[in-house]
Order: structure tokens, then C-alpha cells, then sequence
């Protein structure tokens, strides 16, 4: 998955995408729930995923501000001066 399928520009907000990367991150590690705990389990995704969710939204808002400055203006008309 690249950082631009990860990152959608109608990204609806923090908790959303902490929400997604926690559930996602709980199913790629559900075989370590009975070595950990699924107190410490719940603990390190949630910390993680807060982490993951900050940098993500960042990018985006990078991302934002790169193609805002990118888009060329359209051209002022010449027009009678008053």
C-alpha cells in the first residue's frame, strides 16, 4: 500500500484513522495476544496507532499545502480601470 492510498484526502479526522490503524494493527498481531496479554496488547496498539495516526495526518496536511501551492492562479482579466 503506498503513503498516497494510506492518506485520503477526505481523511474524516484523528480518531478515525487512529481508529482503522488499531483495528488493522490488532489483526496483524492477534497471534502475539496470548504471549502479551490482551491488557498490554490493547496498550501498545493504542500507543502505537496514536503515533501512526499524528504522522499520517501530517503528511496529509503537507501534502495539502504542496498542491495548493502548485495550482497555477488563472489569469486576471484586462478590464476597463475605475
Amino acid at each position: 500500500m503506498s503513503q498516497q492510498e494510506a492518506v485520503h484526502p477526505t481523511t474524516p479526522n484523528k480518531k478515525q484513522v487512529r481508529k482503522e490503524v488499531g483495528e488493522k494493527l490488532i489483526g496483524a498481531l492477534s497471534d502475539y495476544k496470548q504471549e502479551l496479554g490482551e491488557k498490554k496488547l490493547a496498550g501498545y496498539v493504542k500507543d502505537v496507532s496514536r503515533e501512526i495516526s499524528r504522522d499520517l495526518l501530517k503528511v496529509s496536511k503537507k501534502h495539502k499545502k504542496i498542491s495548493k501551492k502548485t495550482t497555477p492562479k488563472p489569469a486576471k482579466k484586462a478590464g476597463k480601470a475605475k
